[in-house]
C-alpha cells in the first residue's frame, strides 16, 4: 500500500511539472500572439493542458487527439496557423510511444488526428500556407517525438530486461554454489560411511572376540556385549545417514550398492536371471579400495542395467583387467537387428540420463575416467580406474562468479566431463548451472530461455531504432519537395512594397516589367479573388512580403492588354 501511494504521488509531480512546462509556452505564445481573446487563447488552452496530462497516463490516445484539437484552433485562425499548442502535441505524442507497447492504435490515433487537420483545411478553404502547416509541421509533431517514445521505451525495456536477468543469474549461482556445498557434505557422508563405519565394524568385531576371553568376569562380558550392540547401532545409523544425504526424495534407497556384494555376485544373478552375459577377468587382482570396488561394481551394474533395457536379449560381454596400477572394465552390448524386440533406438545411446551422468561423476571423483558411446560390436561402457582413490581430479561445482553489466551476463558452465565438453542435462536430476550465452550466437546454436529474451529485447530496440531513423527520411523525402517547391512559389511571387509605390497606372507592360517579380502568386484568397474589378480586366496578384507562415498584404494589379489599369492593396486576412 505504501508503495502504491508513493508511486502515485511521484505520477502526480510527474504530472505537475508537464503541465507547468506546456502551460509556460503556452503563455508565452499567448503573449506574443497581439490581439488575441484571454478566454479561447489562454484559459481554454490550459483547462485542457490540465486533462490532458494526466490522461496521458491513461489513456494517452484520447490526450494526443485533445491537445491536436487545440491544433485545429489554429487552422482556423485567420491570422496564422502556428501557435504554441504544437510542442504539447508533441510532448504528448512522445509519451504515447513511451507508455504503449504496440504500434497499431497509436499509428490509427496518429493517422485520425492528421485526417482531422486536413478536414479542417478543406472545410475552411485554407490558404497555402494553412495546408503547408498541415501537411509538414503537425505531421512531424505527431510522428517523430511518437518514433522518439518507443525508441526510449525500447531502451529502458532492455536494460530493465537486462538486471532481470543479471539478478536472475545471481540468483541461480548462490543455488548452485548451495548444491555444490550440499554435493560435498554428501561425499563426505560416503568418506565417513567408508572409513568411520568399517573402523566401528571392526572395533565391534574385537569387542566380541574379547567377550570370549577367560580372563574376563561375567560383568566384564556384559559391558564388552552393551558396547557391542551400542558400535552396530553406530553402524546402521551412519548408513541411514548416509542414504538420507546421497539419494534424493522419491529415489528407491534400496538399489543401490547392496553390503558386502561383489562384480562376481552381480554377474551371477544376471546369468541366473537369464541376461546373455559373458565376462572374463585378466591379469592378478590387486588389493584396491573400497570405493573403487564400489566403483567397478557401479559401472557394470549401470551398463547391464542399460543392456537389458535399451537391447534385451542380446549378447553382453563384460571384461576387467587388472593392469599394475589401474583397472580396467569394459563392457559391450551387441545391436539388437532392425526387428528385434529393442526400444526405439540401437543402444543406451539413445537415452543416456541419469545413470551414466551419475556414473560419470563416480568415476571421476575416484580420479578415473568414463567413455560410453557406440562402437564395433556394439554400445560400449569402458572405465579406467586408479587402484588407490585419488582426489586430484575431483570437480566441484563453481561457486558463484560475479554479474556482469545488464545485457550480457557472465557465462557458467556446469561440471565438464573428461573430454572437455559439458554435459548434457538430464530432466531428471536438478538443474545444472545455465550458462547464458550471446544472444548474437551463429544460427542453429541452441539459446536457453533467457538469452532468447534478451535477444528478442534487442531485436526490438533495434527495430524501433532503425525505424525512428527511416521514418524522418521518408518524410523527408515526401514532403521536402512539395515544401521546397511551395516556398519557391512563395518567394519568386513578392512584389515589395517600394517597388509597387513605383508602378504607374497608364503605363505598358514592357516599362513596368523590370519591376515586376518573376511570377504571380498562385494561391490568393476566395475573398481576393471576389473583390469588384473594372469591367474586361485582368488581374494578378503579388505578395508584398516574404513571411512564408504568415498571411501578408496581396497588391493586385489590374491589366487591360499590357497597359496597367489600376492598382490596389487587398488587406490580409478574411473579411
Amino acid at each position: 500500500m505504501l508503495n502504491t501511494r508513493t508511486t502515485s504521488a511521484r505520477s502526480a509531480r510527474g504530472d505537475a511539472a508537464l503541465w507547468t512546462v506546456l502551460a509556460a509556452a503556452t503563455g508565452y505564445g499567448f503573449r506574443d500572439a497581439g490581439p488575441a481573446s484571454l478566454t479561447l487563447d489562454l484559459v481554454l488552452p490550459l483547462a485542457v493542458l490540465a486533462v490532458a496530462v494526466p490522461w496521458s497516463r491513461r489513456r494517452p490516445g484520447a490526450a494526443v487527439a485533445l491537445v491536436n484539437g487545440l491544433c485545429v484552433m489554429g487552422l482556423a485562425d485567420a491570422s496564422t496557423p502556428g501557435n504554441a499548442h504544437v510542442l504539447s502535441l508533441a510532448a504528448l505524442s512522445c509519451l504515447l510511444g513511451a507508455r504503449v507497447a504496440e504500434a497499431r492504435r497509436p499509428l490509427l490515433v496518429l493517422a485520425g488526428c492528421a485526417a482531422v487537420d486536413l478536414a479542417t483545411c478543406a472545410v475552411l478553404r485554407a490558404q497555402p500556407v494553412w495546408w503547408f502547416y498541415a501537411l509538414t509541421v503537425l505531421p512531424a509533431a505527431l510522428l517523430l517525438p511518437w518514433l522518439a517514445g518507443r525508441h526510449w521505451r525500447g531502451r529502458r525495456q532492455l536494460v530493465r530486461e537486462g538486471w532481470r536477468l543479471a539478478r536472475g543469474l545471481e540468483e541461480r549461482q548462490h543455488l548452485v554454489a548451495e548444491r555444490a556445498r550440499l554435493t560435498e557434505r554428501a561425499e563426505i557422508a560416503a568418506d565417513m560411511h567408508d572409513s568411520l563405519g568399517h573402523a566401528l565394524s571392526l572395533v565391534a568385531l574385537r569387542a566380541g572376540a574379547l567377550e570370549l576371553s577367560p580372563d574376563l568376569t561375567d560383568r566384564d562380558r556384559a559391558d564388552l556385549a552393551d558396547l557391542r550392540g551400542t558400535i552396530a547401532d553406530a553402524v546402521e545409523q551412519v548408513r541411514e545417514t548416509v542414504a538420507v544425504l546421497q539419494d534424493p526424495p522419491g529415489r528407491d534407497t534400496s538399489a543401490g550398492l547392496p553390503v558386502n556384494d561383489t562384480v562376481e555376485d552381480l554377474l551371477s544373478r544376471a546369468v541366473a536371471a537369464g541376461v546373455p552375459v559373458r565376462w572374463e577377468r585378466r591379469g592378478a587382482s590387486p588389493p584396491l579400495s573400497c570405493l573403487v570396488e564400489r566403483g567397478m561394481y557401479r559401472v557394470v551394474q549401470e551398463a547391464l542395467t542399460n543392456a537389458t533395457k535399451h537391447a534385451p536379449a542380446c549378447s553382453i560381454s563384460v571384461r576387467i583387467t587388472h593392469e599394475p596400477d589401474r583397472t580396467r572394465v569394459s563392457v559391450v552390448n551387441a545391436v539388437p537387428s532392425a526387428g528385434g524386440p529393442a526400444h526405439t533406438g540401437a543402444g543406451p545411446a539413445s537415452g543416456v540420463g541419469r545413470g551414466l551422468i551419475g556414473l560419470q561423476e563416480r568415476v571421476t571423483v575416484l580420479g578415473g575416467s568414463l567413455r560410453t558411446g557406440p562402437g564395433s560390436g556394439g554400445f560400449h561402457v569402458t572405465a579406467v580406474l586408479p587402484h588407490r582413490a585419488t582426489t586430484a581430479a575431483r570437480t566441484g561445482t563453481p561457486a558463484p562468479g560475479p554479474v556482469t553489466a545488464p545485457g550480457r551476463q557472465a557465462g557458467i558452465q556446469g561440471p565438464a566431463s573428461p573430454s572437455g565438453t559439458a554435459r548434457r542435462p538430464d530432466p531428471g536430476m536438478a538443474p545444472d548451472p545455465i550458462r547464458v550465452m550471446d544472444p548474437d550466437a551463429a544460427p542453429g546454436e541452441v539459446l536457453p530461455e533467457s538469452a532468447e529474451r534478451l535477444a528478442s529485447v534487442r531485436s526490438d530496440a533495434r527495430r524501433r531504432s532503425a525505424l525512428a531513423f527511416v521514418a524522418p527520411v521518408v518524410a523527408a523525402v515526401f514532403f521536402v519537395p512539395s515544401a521546397v517547391y511551395l516556398a519557391w512559389q512563395l518567394t519568386t511571387s513578392v512584389l515589395p512594397p517600394s517597388r509597387f509605390d513605383e508602378l504607374t497606372t497608364g503605363r505598358p507592360r514592357a516599362e513596368l516589367a523590370p519591376l515586376l517579380p518573376a511570377r504571380a502568386y498562385p494561391y490568393p484568397s476566395d475573398h481576393a479573388r471576389s473583390a469588384p474589378r473594372p469591367p474586361g480586366a485582368r488581374c494578378e496578384f503579388y505578395r508584398s512580403g516574404r513571411d512564408l507562415l504568415d498571411e501578408v498584404d496581396l497588391y493586385r494589379l489590374c491589366w487591360s492588354g499590357d497597359t496597367l489599369l489600376t492598382k490596389d492593396t487587398v488587406p490580409a486576412g478574411r473579411p
